[in-house]
């Protein structure tokens, strides 16, 4: 069942608009707030993002923006704005479809399934699966460059992914520091091997359940660092 998050701030028409796909076999979240609805866009929860254009808080075209930054879902837009000026920006954030209030809620629903449609013939021919690299409760996205332990995503500096991923791609490889360095910073380490010691420090405290007994980063004395599987 596909999940839609409708932002709209004027109750009775999100409540009709949920009635409407409800009733045409969708699992329906409706936010009435722009922040509600920024919040909730920007999970990875919902196949299709309903959009009102003004909000209380932030408005849709903020919304559209920073969720097209992220995540490919398909957004429709809607407005009682009928300025041509306001679809252009619209679609040109990234929206995907725009509706002008008001709009029959049979439309609505017609054009959420040929969009939800259209998605899924292209995710499903067109997009290679991520690549991902998953160990003992420790999931590593290589693509999104996301990071879950035991199902809780961590959030990693750009370096901190980098070198967890380096390591975990070369499992039981033992590692000496300057290699890392050069590896992950790309130059030769003079005088700065302390870096690599600060971010495996900090990755452990991220996904090790006990940072001072890891299970991931072994630390080889006198050698460097080994990613144990």
């Amino acid at each position: 069942m596909s999940k839609i998050l409708i932002v709209e701030d004027e109750e009775s028409i999100a409540d009709l608009e949920k009635d409407y796909l409800e009733l045409s076999g969708f699992e329906v979240e409706v936010k009435n707030t722009g922040n509600d609805g920024l919040e909730r866009a920007m999970s990875d929860e919902f196949e299709l993002i309903i959009l009102d254009l003004m909000l209380p808080g932030v408005d849709g075209f903020e919304i559209c923006k920073q969720v097209r930054e992220k995540r490919d879902t398909p957004i429709i837009m809607v407005s009682a704005k009928k300025d041509d000026i306001d679809k252009i920006r619209g679609l040109g954030l990234g929206a995907d479809d725009y509706m002008t209030k008001p709009f029959s809620p049979s439309e609505l629903v017609a054009r959420v399934k040929a969009h939800l449609s259209r998605y899924e013939r292209l995710t499903a021919s067109g997009r290679p699966d991520n690549e991902v690299i998953d160990i003992r409760g420790l999931k590593i996205d290589k693509t999104a460059r996301r990071v879950w332990m035991n199902g809780e995503e961590k959030a990693l500096t750009t370096k901190e992914f980098d070198l967890l991923t380096f390591l975990a791609s070369n499992p039981n490889h033992v590692f000496s520091k300057e290699e890392l360095f050069r590896n992950i910073w790309d130059m030769e380490s003079v005088g700065d091997i302390a870096t690599v010691t600060v971010h495996i420090k900090k990755i452990r405290e991220k996904i090790e359940i006990d940072s001072s007994n890891p299970q991931y980063i072994e630390t080889i004395w006198g050698v460097g660092y080994r990613f144990k599987i």
